[in-house]
């Protein structure tokens, strides 16, 4: 057995992956009230830790937990691009399944699998926050900041639970550019600093817009055919990322302009 059928049975046919079944409340963590026990838990310990006079964690302790935790997610956003893809390419019936689903599509097999991945890391996501809290650095715990990591679990949740149609392109964009922005954030946590910290931001960006772009596809199929599953979760989805791309503007002009790249400080937002 070559490395690639190697790699594709890991990936795509181990049993536990392929017979994956989202079936909530039943697949652990699915139920509504964990999905909002964490939001709400996430946001009061945020609002609480941050008006909570603490004095900064040592920098010598910080600084290794925070390069581990960005490898752990640079390697699990890997590891998701990777079992992405070699579902769509080898077991998926049709690639137009990776933009439209056909309607009353079940939560099952390989690519829901990876969904659900993607829903997990989003929680242990929210450890960003706290390292953010732990340093002092409050100039960096902004809107957008807290507001896409309570709000894209939501998102995620919805992929899984309405069988939403176009997640599998949306999690290969959003896995690609989580590999080159944590691996930015893990060298900056080694204390190197890479040039291309503006392009990590251009990148998430270029994501929004294709985003836009693919979802008029997945509109075009809804309503020249039978149908899409899971519209309403896009909706959701359209919405919450139009919000994002607002934000993302701004952040990104209040950051960069008037040459300010190399003197701001913030560090660049996990976005969808």
């Amino acid at each position: 057995m070559g490395l690639i059928s190697v790699v594709e049975w890991w990936m795509v046919y181990q049993p536990s992956i392929l017979n994956f079944q989202w079936n909530s409340p039943h697949t652990p963590f699915s139920s509504p009230l964990f999905l909002t026990l964490s939001i709400i838990t996430y946001l009061s310990l945020t609002l609480f830790l941050t008006n909570l006079p603490l004095p900064p964690f040592p920098h010598h302790l910080l600084k290794p937990i925070t390069a581990l935790h960005n490898l752990l997610l640079l390697l699990l956003s890997l590891l998701m691009l990777l079992g992405t893809s070699l579902t769509l390419l080898t077991h998926t019936p049709h690639l137009h399944w990776a933009i439209c689903f056909p309607p009353h599509t079940k939560p099952t097999g390989p690519l829901f699998f990876w969904a659900y991945i993607f829903y997990l890391s989003k929680i242990l996501e929210f450890l960003d926050t706290l390292f953010i809290i732990l340093s002092r650095s409050t100039r960096r715990l902004t809107f957008l900041h807290v507001y896409h990591h309570s709000t894209v679990l939501l998102m995620s949740y919805l992929w899984l639970q309405t069988s939403q149609s176009l997640f599998p392109v949306a999690l290969l964009t959003n896995a690609s550019v989580h590999v080159i922005m944590y691996a930015y954030y893990f060298l900056t946590a080694l204390s190197f600093r890479p040039s291309w910290k503006r392009a990590v931001t251009n990148c998430q960006i270029l994501q929004f817009l294709f985003s836009f772009a693919i979802s008029a596809l997945m509109l075009r199929f809804h309503f020249s055919s039978s149908g899409c599953s899971g519209i309403w979760g896009w909706c959701f989805n359209a919405l919450f990322n139009a919000s994002l791309f607002a934000l993302f503007v701004d952040f990104h002009l209040k950051s960069y302009a008037h040459g300010r790249n190399s003197t701001d400080k913030r560090i660049v937002d996990k976005d969808s």
